[in-house]
């Protein structure tokens, strides 16, 4: 099972197969086409981590043979929102996992003259504040750009509560950031590295997650 190593801090299970995938992943070896299908695993893990958080009732269903079967099925709507251009990588993997699931967009780009997260463009579904949020970014380093994420969804009429917000790699640093502003919102990660280097680069981390499943 996963871990909740702090409070709305959910871990992957640390298991052989995961940190096999990581491997391959962070290693600067790797091609750009085992890169992109081994990261497509560890999102779809992602994915089924966040669908568990989701609130759920018990329902009683009909079998066949006359036998019933005490199940449960999901409370609520969800819409995934990828952070471009690396979060876009995310979003095959909610689709696959929710099928006709709606998908907004959120650009942010560091402003050249105050090197601070600046939004660009936005573009999110009218009824997303019914909606539990599923935040994609593959990477959690100072967390500037999930922050502005957030406040736009929350600006939205979306509860901090309702946003879960899914990464492949986590900084403590970035964690700690974000979680002081936002302590409501869970966040969901695969991994979680040592710290943060004078660059504000994830240590030992994968390189830049974008470059490497789009282009290289």
């Amino acid at each position: 099972m996963a871990t909740e190593t702090g409070k709305n801090v959910i871990l992957l299970p640390q298991t052989n197969q995961l940190i096999g995938l990581y491997s391959i992943i962070r290693d600067q070896a790797t091609k750009r086409g085992d890169f992109v299908f081994y990261s497509d695993r560890i999102i779809r893990l992602l994915v089924e981590e966040g669908l568990n958080q989701l609130p759920v009732e018990e329902t009683l269903i009909k079998c066949h043979g006359g036998h019933e079967y005490k199940g449960s099925r999901f409370l609520g709507k969800i819409c995934g929102v990828s952070i471009v251009r690396a979060g876009e990588s995310m979003e095959m993997g909610l689709r696959d996992c929710c099928r006709s699931v709606r998908i907004g967009k959120i650009l942010i780009q560091r402003d050249e003259e105050t090197a601070l997260p600046k939004l660009f463009y936005e573009k999110l579904p009218e009824d997303i504040s019914e909606r539990y949020v599923f935040l994609l970014d593959p990477m959690l380093a100072t967390g500037g750009s999930a922050m502005m994420a957030t406040e736009v969804l929350i600006s939205r009429g979306v509860d901090a509560s309702r946003i879960l917000f899914l990464n492949l790699l986590a900084s403590p640093e970035g964690i700690a950031a974000f979680h002081e502003k936002y302590p409501e919102v869970k966040i969901i990660t695969g991994g979680i590295d040592e710290k943060l280097d004078e660059d504000k680069y994830i240590v030992p981390g994968l390189g830049d997650f974008g470059d490497r499943y789009y282009c290289i």
